[in-house]
């Protein structure tokens, strides 16, 4: 695992390939979305991008790790890259500069993902058919 420390947060996108990750990442929050809207979305993402990377300040890495443990135990994705850091924030009472710990995971479409995903894509499927008969 590495560990990279960081005194601000990252800068604007410079080249075509930062671009290229913004398309395909999860800002996971603890508070806003429960888990299981990370997970479909994390399934949306492999699927249109081959993979996703998710990640998280504080209190909000275990739910991004936990996310990437549901993928990866349910044979959907492998763990590509995992990377820790440090950012400076600006504490909203204190006005001070904070140190927050942040992840990023990056997981990549499984071999058997399509096999797995497409049992639940048939099941939709067929569940329309009877509703139109």
């Amino acid at each position: 695992m590495a560990t990279t420390v960081a005194s601000a947060p990252d800068p604007a996108p410079a080249n075509n390939n930062t671009e290229n990750h913004k398309k395909n990442r999860i800002q996971v929050s603890n508070t806003k979305k429960p888990l299981f809207f990370y997970v479909n979305l994390a399934k949306r993402y492999i699927q249109q991008h081959d993979e996703v990377e998710l990640s998280a300040l504080g209190m909000a890495i275990t739910t991004v790790v936990t996310i990437a443990e549901i993928l990866k135990n349910n044979g959907l994705a492998t763990e590509k890259k995992v990377l820790t850091s440090t950012v400076g924030m600006k504490d909203e009472n204190k006005g001070r500069l904070v140190q927050k710990a942040k992840i990023e995971i990056v997981l990549g479409k499984s071999d058997k993902f399509d096999k797995l995903m497409a049992p639940a894509n048939t099941s939709e499927s067929e569940a329309a058919e009877d509703e139109k008969k």
